[in-house]
């Protein structure tokens, strides 16, 4: 059984029946390999972050400090001597709120493995967390490709995604980093939505479409659509009607999308007392 449990590993990724937070399945999982990873106190100025750590924000952290204080840390962190101290595999988070707080050692598991594992490991561990936003999760797995030389469907089977997902989710890190800073600044962390973005061909249509997604507030399948429209692609859906009022003393303009290509009169009426109605009733 333990070891159906293992192959299937290997092919997938992490089992789906298991969570990846605070339980010990990974520890039990990486327990079973054959290079016999072993737990102990290690201390934590003898500990170093892992330099090729996907991650490039910590995030707030309080509540894991405020959890590590209280109960300690409830899961072992991942690590690999290197010459006379620990590297981190995975487990930053807890590794630096833990130093916070003030833990002078920390439980950790020893495992002795390549560069290439170390980082597959880290990757495989924050993506079951979803610890990684879309653009870290890219960079990292283009990292295993850069670097190591694995192919899309060498991760593919890692991982446990598929192939033409690992695809899309690497092509993120073909974004300017002009543009990911005004995703990031604007919220836009949906990944079909980044998808769309980087399937376009320069910064002013990318530029374009963020300006559109904001102002219009445009849905996944809108997103799409204007995509397509962008880049030259026929489109089978309508297209929207727009009404625009602006007064002769220009001290303002109205402009009211409708999600279909005619509207009568009425409708435009209609709609605007509904609008007068919401801000003075709030109904």
């Amino acid at each position: 059984m333990e070891k159906s449990r293992i192959a299937k590993s290997k092919r997938t990724g992490l089992p789906e029946s298991l969570n990846m937070r605070h339980d010990k399945h990974f520890v039990e999982l990486i327990s079973t390999r054959s290079y016999g990873p072993v737990t102990r106190m290690i201390p934590t100025e003898n500990i170093d972050p892992n330099p090729r750590q996907a991650r490039s924000e910590l995030g707030n952290m309080d509540d894991l400090m405020a959890s590590i204080k209280s109960k300690g840390i409830l899961e072992p962190i991942l690590v690999r001597p290197r010459e006379d101290r620990y590297e981190i595999i995975a487990g930053e988070r807890r590794f630096v709120a833990a130093k916070r707080v003030g833990l002078k050692e920390i439980p950790c598991i020893e495992m002795q493995v390549e560069d290439n594992e170390a980082m597959e490991l880290a990757l495989i561990e924050n993506l079951q967390r979803k610890d990684l936003d879309a653009f870290e999760e890219a960079h990292g797995l283009k990292a295993l490709i850069d670097i190591y030389g694995y192919t899309h469907e060498q991760i593919s089977k890692k991982i446990g995604k598929a192939r033409s997902t690992i695809t899309e989710v690497i092509n993120l890190s073909k974004i300017p980093k002009e543009i990911m800073e005004l995703c990031k600044k604007y919220n836009i962390d949906r990944k079909s939505t980044l998808i769309e973005i980087a399937k376009l061909k320069n910064k002013e249509d990318m530029k374009y479409l963020i300006n559109e997604i904001v102002s219009r507030g445009l849905k996944r399948i809108d997103t799409r659509e204007l995509s397509k429209k962008i880049k030259g692609k026929k489109i089978a859906r309508p297209q929207y009607f727009v009404y625009n009022y602006a007064p002769k003393d220009k001290k303002y303009r109205l402009k009211v999308e409708f999600k279909k290509e005619n509207v009568t009169k009425e409708e435009i009426i209609d709609i605007l007392e509904r609008i007068i109605n919401k801000l003075k009733y709030g109904q």
